[in-house]
């Protein structure tokens, strides 16, 4: 069997992380900061947006499915975290909108999810933590077109 190529090695790797550290952050958040990781994510990139994405938008960014986006906003919007409005550039689409509720609860359950990000890679070098974000950051470059959205020392506070 020939050996793997580093691109095969680097998805193996990205996709047993994932697989490693999902789990642990999902208990993390819901333990300490009261909702599921993947409300968490929805709040975040409604966050980072504003404040208010359309469906398709929200789709794109989080790291569910389609379906599954459409699943959480409703749990969310139940939940009075998130509210559906129409959008009047396109009668097919609404926008998901963070409510004050949501900012709330999103914040709080930040201060769970930070840290434990940060407990689960205490155990690797700093600098080469962040020459691997960087060398990731340049791959999903290449592969998106897109700039990062998060730079060493510029990120946005909760």
């Amino acid at each position: 069997m020939p050996s793997p190529t580093d691109a095969e090695r680097t998805w193996e790797a990205v996709l047993r992380l994932r697989a490693a550290l999902l789990p642990r952050l999902d208990g993390a958040v819901a333990r300490d900061g009261g909702m599921p990781l993947s409300w968490y994510d929805v709040l975040l990139e409604l966050r980072d947006a504003g404040g208010r994405l359309t469906m398709g938008q929200l789709a794109e960014r989080v790291v569910l499915s389609r379906t599954r986006v459409s699943r959480v906003v409703d749990e969310l919007v139940g939940a009075g975290l998130v509210a559906r409005e129409p959008n009047p550039d396109d009668g097919r689409s609404a926008f998901a909108a963070l409510t004050a509720e949501g900012r709330r609860r999103f914040l709080a359950a930040a201060r769970a999810y930070l840290p434990a990000i940060d407990r689960e890679f205490a155990a690797v070098d700093a600098g080469r933590l962040a020459d691997v974000a960087d060398r990731l950051e340049a791959v999903l470059e290449a592969v998106t077109g897109d700039p990062p959205r998060r730079r060493r020392g510029t990120e946005a506070s909760p």
